[in-house]
């Protein structure tokens, strides 16, 4: 509790600010937005990308970026639909799809890991590889049919009025704070971000800590394209195409550092309410999508430059600080 009090003070307390401010223009603009159902819509219309934002925080924090979620959640996606239409078992499509991600998730961490090249450069091939996969599997169609069970996943309340997305949201949620901010697991990959030949000299076996998060990265964007399908009940070679730029400013507003070693999950977190309750009052007043994605646009901009200048601010207040000590002494 010490240490969420402490954050507070800092960046994530602006971005509680912020999130305060939204909520209540949002409440004063329109009556319908403190309805309980505008409250699960505001997380169901988005919740596979705050799913991916979960991992991608870790991956962010570690030093490294994942640029292929969206294309992977396509991608499963498609694979489970083409298998479908083909007549297999539709449990094997489920599974298969989640291996997709898998499989793109170990390409990925390996050409990282053991290869050595950039993050950037391969998950940026990976973006446009992918996605080229899932548009050869569907051409130009669109694929549904599914199973009414599966359709009702997506669509329909499981526990009272919550979906199974949105509990699976939250389930993930929780795990992924106790495991960053209060693990050793955690430690671990804020010391690589930080400084990864450092971390290897110290022992830590970084190969397999970013090895290990790109495959979690690839099966938790399975997932995500999975229960998107679930929700549209249709799939398209292009379904999430530009979601990983979201993602990224959503862990990126949310305090995380682009250079890796600094952030909290309780950031990303506020940074997704944020954005969240933006598009959610912005389409209560009938404001466009291409306005919408502007917006985002520009939060992704200042997502990386405001954070950066706020820490320099307070290095540059420490740094003041002991240098008056000093003169004081």
């Amino acid at each position: 509790m010490r240490g969420i009090l402490e954050r507070l003070r800092g960046w994530e307390g602006l971005l509680l600010a912020i999130l305060i401010v939204v909520v209540i223009f949002n409440a004063v603009s329109t009556p319908h937005y403190l309805r309980l159902q505008n409250q699960i819509n505001l997380f169901q219309l988005h919740i596979e990308k705050i799913i991916v934002a979960l991992i991608m925080t870790f991956v962010i924090i570690n030093g490294e970026i994942d640029l292929t979620v969206g294309s992977v959640m396509g991608l499963a996606g498609c694979v489970m639909a083409y298998l479908s239409e083909k007549g297999v078992p539709f449990e094997v499509c489920l599974l298969a799809g989640l291996l997709t991600g898998v499989l793109a998730g170990t390409i990925n961490g390996f050409m990282v890991s053991y290869v050595g090249l950039t993050s950037l450069i391969v998950t940026l091939a990976g973006l446009i590889g992918y996605r080229g996969l899932a548009r050869v599997l569907l051409e130009n169609r669109s694929i549904g049919n599914f199973p009414e069970w599966f359709n009702r996943l997506g669509q329909q309340p499981l526990v009272g009025p919550v979906p199974l997305a949105l509990i699976i949201f939250f389930i993930l949620l929780i795990a992924a704070l106790i495991i960053l901010q209060w693990s050793g697991v955690g430690r671990l990959i804020y010391v690589i971000g930080n400084n990864r030949e450092v971390a290897r000299y110290s022992g830590v076996n970084v190969r397999r800590v970013k090895m290990t998060l790109f495959v979690v990265s690839g099966f938790i964007a399975a997932l995500s394209g999975l229960l998107l399908a679930a929700r549209l009940g249709s799939m398209r070679g292009d379904t999430a195409t530009g979601t990983e730029l979201e993602v990224i400013t959503m862990v990126l507003m949310g305090g995380v550092s682009i250079f890796g070693g600094a952030g909290s999950m309780l950031g990303v977190l506020l940074s997704i309410l944020i954005i969240l309750n933006l598009r959610n009052g912005m389409g209560l007043l009938n404001i466009t999508g291409e306005i919408q994605t502007g917006v985002i646009g520009i939060l992704l901009i200042l997502s990386v430059l405001v954070p950066n200048i706020w820490r320099g601010v307070k290095e540059a207040r420490s740094r003041h600080r002991v240098k008056r000590a000093h003169v004081e002494d």
